[in-house]
């Protein structure tokens, strides 16, 4: 197994686990949120779908967007399983230009994002986008322990 099949089985194992935790959010619980400034439960995994997004059209610019049109800003809200139909012809779409890339390609390429602070090789702006998830998943958890919803076991 290569660096490229490895970050892709990564990104697959984070998503995995990521719709565990969507799939078992009551749906009477998906507009919970801990405070007023806080994305609520389908916010969030909203904005994790768009991010993966953005983030796949910054590493095919080389860097972050002037101009972001994100396909996701006018759909409604509805269920954890309408966002990810909708966000399903991105991701693959993610995953394809993952696998066009060479190993080389993983050190050699620059994502410049100095707007956000940092310019990162490909492969560590890779990383990154499954880290991103992997947070706001743990987030998640944390929500569903503070509203008193039982959490699904995702360690398995």
């Amino acid at each position: 197994m290569n660096s490229i099949d490895l970050i892709i089985l990564n990104l697959n194992e984070v998503r995995r686990r990521s719709i565990k935790v969507w799939t078992s959010i009551p749906e009477e619980k998906l507009h919970w949120k801990p405070d007023d400034e806080a994305m609520n439960c389908l916010e969030m995994i909203r904005h994790v779908l768009e991010s993966e997004h953005y983030y796949d059209l910054a590493i095919r610019n080389r860097g972050s967007l002037s101009v972001f049109d994100s396909p996701f800003e006018n759909q409604p809200f509805t269920s954890v399983n309408a966002e990810l139909e909708f966000a399903e012809p991105y991701r693959k779409q993610f995953i394809d230009n993952i696998k066009s890339f060479s190993e080389g390609d993983l050190e050699n390429i620059n994502i410049d994002r100095s707007e956000s602070g940092y310019i990162r090789e490909l492969g560590d702006m890779l990383l990154r986008v499954a880290y991103h998830e992997s947070v706001h998943t743990g987030q998640l958890l944390d929500y569903l322990r503070t509203a008193g919803v039982p959490r699904i076991r995702i360690w398995d």
